[in-house]
């Protein structure tokens, strides 16, 4: 008896029969920062690349189109940023110009 309720209030935070987690950890591992901190650098290029784009293009409404994509990209990276500092209480650092140098050799 005691054993049902103890594994009723240890509800694990992954089911393996639905493949769902029923709630978030409170805790970011380093795999998933690293992971977070590329989503944000994918955001940050397709941002600035549908930027540019929008002012090429000759066309209103396909510039209004990658505006709006620029928007959505920006609005992702502020969602993924306000996470990161909810959960480390930082924004990610980036590598500065030595580490990056020092990681190509």
């Amino acid at each position: 008896m005691q054993q049902q309720q103890s594994q009723q209030q240890q509800q694990p935070f992954y089911t393996p029969k639905t493949g769902q987690m029923s709630e978030t950890p409170a805790v970011i591992t380093s795999k998933d920062l690293l992971y977070l901190t590329d989503m944000m650098s994918w955001n940050l290029l397709a941002l600035k690349k549908a930027h540019f784009f929008a002012g090429q293009c000759q066309m209103p409404e396909i510039s209004q189109a990658l505006e709006k994509a620029c928007q959505m990209h920006e609005r992702h990276y502020r969602q993924i940023l306000d996470h990161m500092q909810k959960h480390t209480g930082q924004a990610p650092q980036q590598p500065s110009q030595n580490q990056q140098s020092q990681q190509m050799q």
